[in-house]
């Protein structure tokens, strides 16, 4: 089977089919357009992305009346940041923004993938953090930039 556009997030609709079957991806392929993947039963599926969109978690590839196969994202090794003042959130951005770390925001929140060096400053810089395996809902994504 190839599969060429999502027909729609689990989140959003009402009636769930009977059967879900599950591929698993980390993170990171979210960003691929052609991708070969198996579900959770086996079976094999190639992924051909018309629209030049990011696959996220919860993602419908099929849908019938009986059965379905939805995306399903591997926990990331995450750095959960918590500022506790505003202070706190300037320094820790400005200092993820010259490394162009890409992060999310959940709530009050900052999530960004772990890095050693990261975690180093967080400590230096005494900002609440912690180390989890977490679930994200799309792929972190580096904004093209240089310095001109």
């Amino acid at each position: 089977m190839i599969v060429e556009e999502v027909l729609g997030n689990i989140e959003f609709i009402e009636k769930k089919a009977k059967h879900m079957e599950k591929v698993y991806l980390e993170s990171d392929a979210l960003r691929k357009r052609i991708l070969r993947v198996k579900t959770d039963h086996g079976n094999e599926i190639g992924i051909r992305l018309k629209e030049n969109k990011d696959l996220m978690d919860g993602d419908i590839l099929y849908m019938d009346e009986n059965n379905m196969i939805v995306i399903h994202t591997i926990d990331d090794d995450i750095l959960t940041i918590l500022p506790t003042t505003l202070g706190q959130m300037g320094d820790i951005a400005h200092q993820l923004g010259n490394r162009h770390l890409p992060a999310q925001f959940v709530g009050d929140e900052m999530l960004v993938q772990y890095d050693y060096l990261v975690e180093e400053l967080l400590m230096e810089l005494d900002i609440p953090f912690r180390r989890e395996k977490r679930k994200v809902k799309q792929a972190f994504r580096h904004i093209g930039h240089s310095h001109d």
